[in-house]
C-alpha cells in the first residue's frame, strides 16, 4: 500500500534529499493555470461570478452568498452539547496559548532624547478560510479566528464553501463555530474564488437588499469589502490562489493538502505510528503520510498493521489512494541522526518524534510547522485541543515559514523620537554617508535643521 525509500548506507546532500524525498505529483505551480481565470473572473464580476463558480464547482446555486444571521443563531441552537463542549474547550485553550503570544511594545534608549519604539499593531480586516469539501472543519475556524481576535483584529471575515445539502450554506458546524466566537460575516464561498473575494471584494446584490449594503453604483451592494490579510488551510488550488493575490493582500502561507512526517525508532509502538499515518491520509487523497525510521523491524509492523487498520477505517478508499500515492512513503535510514536530516529537509507540516530521545531531539529540528514529542501528543491533539494553531506550512515551506498566529495579523511599526541635541550630535555623520552614497539632498534635510 505505502512505497518505500531505502537511503541506507547513502550520504546524501540537501539537494539531493529534496529530489528523492516524497512529494504530491500536482503542486502549486500546476495549479495555476486552473485558478487564475477563476480569480480574473470573481475580480471582474463579483458576486455573479462567485454564484456561477459555486454552481460549478459545489453543485449549488446559493441564494444567500452572506450567510443570514438568523442561520448562524440556528446552527448554534442546533449544535449537539457534546460538540460544543468540545469547540468550547478547544476555544479556551487556543485563546490562552495565543494571548500569550502577543508581543509587548518596547523602547530602546540609545542616548539622551535619542528614543526608538517598537509598535504591533493589529490589521484592520482580515478574510479567513475553512475549508469544507472533503470534510468539514470547525477546528479551523477556532484556529483562524481566534488568533485574529487574540491580535485586536477589529473586522474578521469568514468563508467556507457552500453545501448542496444544506441549501447552499456552510455546513452547520462551521456557522456554530462562527456564532460561538461572535463572527457574524460569514460567507458561502469556497475555493480559490474566496481566496479573489477577499482580495478584491465583490460586488453584487443580495436577494434580501439588507440594510447597511453600501450601493458603489446602479443600486449595486457592496457583498464583500477587501480585506487587508487572508489566511486559513486548503487544497493545492487554494494556495495557487494565494499566490495570485499576494501582493495586493498579505497571506499566511502557500497551505497545501496535508502531510504528517514521523520520525520513529525501535522504541515506537507500530499501532500509533500507522493509526497516526492513516488520521492524516483521511484528509485527502493527496494526504501525505510520512514515516522515516532506521529500524527495519519497525517498518515492517507498521506496514502490517497498516494494511490492518487502513481497511477497517470509515475513509478506507481515500486513505488507500493517499497512502499509495508518490507524496506517501517509509523511509528507511541509517540512524536517528540521518533521521534528523531527513525530516529536516522535507520540512513537515506536523512532525512527531517518537523516539528514545524524543525531548532532547525536538530542540535540534529546524523545519517544522509543529513538533509533537512523544507517543502521547498525536496529531490529532494539536488538530483540536493542544492550544497550539493547526494552520501550518506544508509542501516543505516550513523551511522557512511558521505556524498560524497573532503575528501573523500584527504590523510592526517603528516610532522615532529624536531632540534636537540628540540630532545634532549625529549631523556631521550622517552628511558624511550620504554624501559617500551620492545622496546630496539627504545630507541637507539634516544640514538645514542647524542653520
Amino acid at each position: 500500500m505505502i512505497q518505500r525509500i531505502d537511503l541506507r548506507g547513502r550520504t546524501l546532500t540537501r539537494r539531493d534529499l529534496l529530489a528523492v524525498l516524497p512529494r504530491a505529483e500536482v503542486g502549486v505551480d500546476e495549479a495555476l493555470d486552473a485558478v487564475a481565470p477563476i480569480v480574473a473572473d470573481v475580480r471582474a464580476r463579483g458576486a455573479a461570478a462567485l454564484r456561477d463558480i459555486a454552481e460549478r464547482f459545489d453543485g449549488v446555486r446559493p441564494a444567500d452568498l452572506r450567510v443570514p444571521a438568523g442561520a448562524l443563531e440556528e446552527a448554534l441552537e442546533s449544535l449537539s452539547p457534546q460538540v460544543r463542549a468540545g469547540l468550547e474547550e478547544a476555544i479556551r485553550r487556543v485563546r490562552a496559548v495565543h494571548t500569550a503570544q502577543v508581543p509587548p511594545e518596547h523602547t530602546t534608549e540609545l542616548a539622551d532624547g535619542a528614543v526608538v519604539r517598537q509598535r504591533y499593531v493589529p490589521v484592520e480586516r482580515v478574510g479567513l478560510y475553512a475549508p469544507g469539501g472533503l470534510a468539514v472543519y470547525p477546528s479551523s475556524v477556532i484556529m483562524n479566528v481566534v488568533a485574529a481576535q487574540a491580535a485586536g483584529v477589529e473586522g474578521i471575515a469568514l468563508a467556507s464553501p457552500p453545501q448542496k445539502d444544506h441549501g447552499g450554506l456552510p455546513h452547520p458546524t462551521i456557522l456554530a463555530a462562527c456564532a460561538l466566537l461572535g463572527v457574524d460575516e460569514v460567507y458561502g464561498v469556497g475555493g480559490a474564488q474566496a481566496i479573489a473575494m477577499f482580495a478584491y471584494g465583490a460586488v453584487g446584490s443580495e436577494p434580501q437588499d439588507r440594510p447597511g449594503g453600501v450601493a458603489p453604483q446602479d443600486g449595486e451592494v457592496l457583498l464583500c469589502e477587501p480585506v487587508d490579510v487572508v489566511t486559513g488551510p486548503g487544497n493545492v488550488y487554494v494556495a495557487a490562489a494565494k499566490r495570485l493575490v499576494r501582493g495586493v493582500v498579505g497571506i499566511d502561507a502557500e497551505a497545501g493538502p496535508t502531510e504528517i512526517a514521523v520520525l520513529a525508532d525501535d522504541t515506537a509502538d507500530p499501532g500509533h505510528i500507522a493509526l497516526d499515518l492513516i488520521s492524516q491520509a483521511e484528509h485527502d487523497p493527496m494526504a501525505a503520510s510520512v514515516l522515516v525510521t532506521p529500524s527495519e523491524e519497525l517498518a515492517a509492523a507498521v506496514e502490517e498493521r497498516i494494511q490492518e487498520l487502513a481497511a477497517a477505517t470509515k475513509h478506507a478508499a481515500r486513505v488507500a489512494v493517499a497512502l499509495g500515492g508518490p507524496q506517501s512513503a517509509i523511509v528507511l535510514v541509517d540512524d536517528v541522526e540521518q533521521g534528523v536530516q531527513v525530516v529536516d529537509a522535507y520540512g513537515a507540516e506536523h512532525l512527531e518524534l517518537q523516539t528514545a530521545d524524543a525531548s532532547a531531539l525536538a530542540d535540534r529540528i529546524r523545519s517544522a510547522g509543529a513538533i509533537f514529542v512523544g507517543p502521547w501528543a498525536p496529531v490529532s491533539l494539536g488538530d483540536y485541543m493542544a492550544g497550539s494553531n493547526h494552520v501550518l506550512p506544508t509542501g516543505g515551506t516550513a523551511r522557512y515559514a511558521s505556524a498560524l498566529s497573532v503575528l501573523s495579523f500584527l504590523k510592526s511599526v517603528q516610532v522615532i523620537e529624536y531632540t534636537r541635541d540628540a540630532l545634532a550630535e549625529l549631523a556631521d555623520r550622517i552628511v558624511a554617508v550620504a554624501d559617500d552614497e551620492d545622496l546630496p539632498a539627504h545630507g541637507e534635510a539634516i544640514r538645514g535643521r542647524f542653520h
